[in-house]
């Protein structure tokens, strides 16, 4: 059966591209290396724009569990929470309802979100019931292909929300290709096959795992996403390391462990590519790379900058060609008298604690296999040594290092909480390990399923934030009005009304810096 139904959406919000996603300067583990054989630890680091005036159109596909053990309060609550999924849409954004159980239905092609087709979808989202198995592969198998048939292609985003609270029984849904589609899983209660959910999410592009505890409000988890989605700057995001081997000091470059993205090195060349798919607004990614370096201390015996490697990043938007942005150079300063110490610099901590944020989501994966092989006691004191290890972390002088630390801290008390018994952690503990694992190596907020107080906001966005507060007040009352995206935006101007312009106007004065600093370097050696 062909899907090839799509309708023709509203323009995207259009605008300038450049800028839309920046690189910033390279930081460096320590501040010098030796000239002789050495390694040089440094991080890499791209941003997209805060401003979420210029953005991509969202489809997405919902696919949903409405077997019979969804009935009653489980359903009550999905239902509400596509209502509110349903109000934030626009007619830039479109929506496919699909619903499985014994085997799927698409309920209805993607439609752009007029006021018309918002009410005709709220009303598809209350006629639905609760009965039969669980066929969570067929669910899946028809919602890749509403977006693998799609007429309607340009500058817009192809995702699904998989939602379910069983286990599967027909097939196996990790055997589903889901090609280039992002899948975010939601597992809705403890007798999910939370394994699974995370499975299918991890084996897609930039796909996440949430934990939805029986009891949730659907709706809140479904906002953070929800926020990201309706504030994607930039698709096909990528970024490229290229060595300088012959001109330069830098025989390999290796990718560290912790970046859960595609990544692929050309033997003949050493030039590493990782592919991040799309930004949110507002969100990083961040690259820890050893580099290891030549001997030279037969033909140097002085201090000099050595060139090791060229950092570029690429993107599209706006259905416009890849184009590839201004390149970073990566160096350090070799010298017969290397400190080998760790860098005592703001930016020098930045790449400790950013190791040490990929230490931490590491012990986390150990402590979830001891625990799975019934180790719970060895569990614990794996992560307990995580804890330690966060009070070597030398903090920043900015906020944001003190809260990083912080959310690792309550991430691993939850953690240890929820590993008292076996019980506890097949019902809360296993799905908050797996939503933390996605979350760490991903770099994209997950919920983890504790209570909103104790909700661990790594990664999240401020646009996720907003619609957390949104959420969070359509709950306590559904018949309020819900503010759509685009008035999400024009409340954002308003309360800035330079972020219209931002975006540009950084750009232009970062090309300016640079040909500033072009020009010392060309000066410098004559003066």
């Amino acid at each position: 059966m062909a899907f090839n139904d799509d309708e023709m959406p509203s323009a995207s919000n259009t605008g300038m591209t450049k800028g839309l996603v920046t690189i910033k300067q390279v930081k460096y583990f320590k501040d010098d290396a030796a000239l002789t054989a050495d390694t040089v630890t440094a991080e890499v680091e791209i941003n997209a724009t805060s401003s979420t005036v210029v953005r991509e159109g969202l489809d997405l596909v919902a696919v949903l569990d409405v077997s019979g053990t969804m009935a009653e309060e489980k359903l009550e609550s999905m239902k509400k929470a596509m209502v509110f999924v349903i109000m934030k849409l626009t007619p830039v954004d479109r929506l496919s309802i699909v619903t499985f159980s014994d085997g799927a239905t698409r309920l209805n092609p993607l439609r752009s979100m007029t006021t018309a087709a918002q009410n005709d979808l709220k009303a598809l989202v209350d006629g639905l019931e609760a009965r039969g198995a669980t066929n969570i592969k067929a669910g899946l198998e028809i919602g890749l292909a509403v977006l693998a048939d799609r007429v309607h292609t340009k500058a817009r985003t192809a995702n699904i929300f998989l939602m379910s609270d069983g286990h599967q029984n027909a097939g196996d849904a990790r055997q589903v290709n889901p090609g280039q589609v992002t899948i975010y899983s939601f597992g809705f209660g403890q007798h999910t096959d939370h394994q699974l959910m995370s499975d299918i999410a991890k084996r897609s592009a930039g796909g996440t795992f949430s934990s939805v505890p029986d009891g949730s409000k659907v709706s809140i988890p479904f906002s953070q996403l929800l926020g990201g989605l309706l504030t994607v700057v930039a698709q096909d995001v990528e970024l490229t390391l290229t060595p300088k081997k012959d001109e330069g000091d830098v025989d390999t470059i290796v990718v560290a462990p912790g970046t859960d993205y595609k990544t692929t090195t050309d033997d003949a060349t050493g030039v590493v590519t990782i592919t991040f798919g799309t930004l949110f607004a507002g969100e990083g990614r961040r690259v820890v790379i050893t580099l290891t370096l030549k001997d030279v201390s037969a033909t140097e015996n002085e201090e000099y900058d050595a060139p090791l490697a060229e950092a570029q990043h690429s993107f599209t938007a706006q259905g416009r060609p890849r184009e590839a942005q201004v390149p970073q150079d990566i160096q350090i300063k070799r010298t017969p008298t290397p400190s080998q110490a760790p860098g005592a610099s703001s930016k020098a901590r930045q790449v400790q604690a950013e190791i040490a944020r990929r230490q931490h989501a590491e012990a986390i994966r150990q402590a979830r296999l001891l625990a799975d092989e019934g180790g719970l006691e060895e569990a614990r004191y794996k992560l307990v040594d995580a804890q330690n290890a966060l009070e070597d972390i030398v903090l920043d002088s900015l906020a944001d290092g003190q809260k990083l630390v912080d959310s690792l801290r309550a991430e691993l008390m939850q953690l240890i909480k929820l590993m008292e018994t076996t019980e506890l952690y097949e019902a809360k503990g296993r799905p908050y390990a797996l939503a933390s694992e996605t979350s760490h190596g991903r770099q994209r907020y997950c919920s983890r399923g504790c209570d909103e107080d104790g909700d661990v906001r790594l990664f999240a966005t401020p646009r996720m934030d907003t619609y957390r507060e949104q959420a969070k007040n359509f709950e306590k009352d559904p018949t309020a009005p819900v503010p759509n995206a685009n008035e999400d935006v024009k409340q954002e101007i308003l309360a800035n009304p330079i972020s219209a312009v931002s975006t540009e106007l950084a750009y232009h004065l970062r090309m300016a810096i640079q040909a500033l600093q072009a020009i010392e370097k060309i000066v410098a050696p004559s003066t």
